[in-house]
């Protein structure tokens, strides 16, 4: 079937639709919401037989749905309606969502139903964990029902004899209602009167985008990945004190507790986008009292039998220097372990996205943190590609881009869960080069044409299609509990594996071999060397492109290896 994708923005659902939809044989093109008429001339040019909204803030014009089948993928159950559906649903302490596929009419969100699908919310299902945050639920709940939904719907669709459902809040069964778009005011923090549970609800329902508005060490801004902090306590709303290291976050009594803030936005500072809470307040952060936040440390290291478990959940996959270093010191401990196996866990919604760019973007000079942070990366990928008398294995529960999927490829086994989105490539990032050994690891897996191809594709890569090609070695797991469950099964058998000592010795003869050929310091420097030229030279591709994401500057055109439609003759050159 033909597909014409129209999309806010080139997103993680957006992405695993894509993905889909291409495995099972259709033909699929990218517009992004830019304006009405880029939208039409889409469909002209294209000519689709439906088209899917899997990531709108807008409606669809009168002049497209009124004459074309446009499925819009709402993240609510049926009968919801407006902008702020996971917000509510996650404030309200909903136990159970789900994600609605709808026909495009007249009133948003209130076509005929095509496809559903339900979920129960995280901390429904278990009473001691906290709110899951929106974009998290987005990531996983939310993309597996989409996927679900939009799935059935074309296969409806495609079968024919489908009659749509027409539904309106208020109906028998239906537990969904209109509700508005959530402000500022429904999501305000009550310190006196919230306790921390209902705290960490509104930040979690307003995490991602938009924040909520607050106040912290006298100056306003938007709080983002908050933590509740067991044991800790003052009068509400007081600032009790900063976590240790570089980026920490900064400890605020709630009325019966306390919770880590980790991130925050100050609209109206000199840098007026996110950063970990005490690089927003430098000044005043410094004069806090350094508190004991291991309780909120992404990096983690835990032992079954044989097998060490490094889990490094760092906030949206973004790895700065320092996180590099602490990392790969981690990753040195581990290998000095009375272990056989070493599992790279990395987050459950993202493994790694390489290098850090809020951070880079907050230096003094940009490109002086771009090539130490490159270099910490290198450092961190040696350390992997190196580790002696160990197998290591990269498990990958969340979705890995740019250098965070490189450095996956440098363990000697790579799983992925089965719904795992990777972006092999920099070239999106202002046609960046790439380090983390990429030219060393990438061939020894899939071939230097073929990884010729990879880097330059620019397109996501689903984790089955990546098993398929030998990017990874295996993809298993519909959800994270199978997925964790697999990786300590899959795991635990290399550890106990007869022949476990023979594959540790072929490793380290190709090691050798390869060395031999070409060191890795070799390929480390000519790597670094068109980075250098990235950062430093004329070009300045990569700062526009890095200062254009931090600040989520929309895009003007669709890039045109999403625009099928553009590559069409007789199509408009954009």
């Amino acid at each position: 079937m033909r597909v014409l994708f129209l999309s806010h923005g080139f997103n993680s659902l957006t992405q695993r639709l894509l993905v889909e939809l291409t495995e099972r044989g259709h033909e699929v093109s990218i517009e992004l919401d830019i304006a009405d008429s880029v939208a039409e001339e889409a469909v002209a040019l294209w000519r689709p037989e439906v088209i899917v909204a899997p990531y709108l803030r807008r409606a669809i014009p009168a002049s497209i749905w009124e004459r074309h089948l446009c499925l819009i993928v709402h993240p609510g159950v049926v009968g919801d309606r407006g902008p702020s559906a996971l917000d509510w649903a996650i404030q309200g302490g909903e136990r159970e969502w789900g994600v609605t596929v709808l026909q495009a009419n007249a009133v948003m969100d209130a076509g005929p139903v095509w496809a559903e699908a339900t979920f129960p919310m995280r901390d429904a299902q278990d009473p001691t964990l906290p709110p899951a945050t929106k974009s998290s639920l987005y990531r996983n709940e939310v993309t597996e029902a989409a996927t679900f939904a939009v799935t059935t719907a074309l296969e409806r669709l495609a079968r024919g004899g489908f009659s749509p459902r027409e539904v309106r809040p208020g109906d028998p069964g239906v537990r969904g209602r209109t509700r508005p778009l959530m402000r500022q005011e429904d999501r305000a923090i009550d310190w006196a009167a919230d306790d921390t549970r209902a705290v960490l609800r509104k930040i979690a329902a307003a995490d991602g985008a938009p924040g909520v508005r607050d106040a912290l060490l006298g100056e306003p801004c938007l709080l983002f990945d908050a933590h509740a902090a067991p044991g800790a306590g003052g009068q509400p709303g007081e600032v009790l004190g900063r976590g240790e290291g570089e980026g920490a976050p900064i400890l605020r009594a709630t009325r019966d507790g306390a919770i880590w803030i980790g991130h925050v936005k100050r609209p109206d500072a000199a840098l007026p986008f996110k950063l970990p809470a005490t690089m927003a307040f430098a000044e005043a952060a410094a004069a806090l009292p350094v508190v004991d936040s291991a309780v909120v440390d992404p990096i983690r290291y835990r032992e079954e039998g044989a097998v060490g478990y490094l889990a490094f959940a760092f906030h949206n996959g973004a790895m700065a220097t320092d996180h590099c270093v602490r990392l790969r010191r981690a990753v040195e401990a581990a290998l000095a372990r009375p272990t056989t196996v070493l599992v790279l866990l990395g987050g459950d919604d993202f493994w790694s996205n390489g290098i850090h760019l809020h951070r880079i973007e907050a230096a003094a000079s940009a490109a002086d943190e771009s090539m130490r942070n490159i270099e910490a990366m290198d450092d961190l990928a040696l350390a992997v590609l190196t580790a002696p008398d160990r197998l290591t294995v990269s498990a990958l529960a969340g979705n890995a881009g740019a250098g965070g999927a490189f450095l996956a490829l440098c363990a000697d086994l790579v799983w992925a869960r089965s719904g795992v989105i990777l972006n092999p490539h920099y070239r999106n990032m202002g046609n960046l080069y790439g380090s983390e050994y990429w030219t060393y690891s990438l061939p020894r897996r899939v071939g230097e044409a073929r990884a010729r191809e990879v880097v330059d594709n620019r397109m996501p890569i689903g984790a089955a299609q990546a098993a398929r090609a030998g990017l990874i070695d295996a993809c298993f797991g519909d959800d994270l509990a199978a997925f964790h469950a697999g990786v300590r099964a899959r795991a635990a058998a290399l550890a106990a594996s007869p022949d476990l000592a023979a594959r540790l010795a072929a490793r380290t003869e190709r090691r050798r071999a390869d060395e031999a050929a070409r060191p890795l310091a070799a390929h480390r420097e000519a790597e670094l060397a068109e980075m250098r030229r990235n950062f430093y030279g004329f070009d300045p591709s990569y700062h526009y492109a890095r200062h254009h994401f931090v600040h989520k500057v929309p895009l003007a055109w669709t890039p045109r290896h999403l625009a099928r439609h553009r590559d069409l003759p007789g199509a408009a050159r954009r």
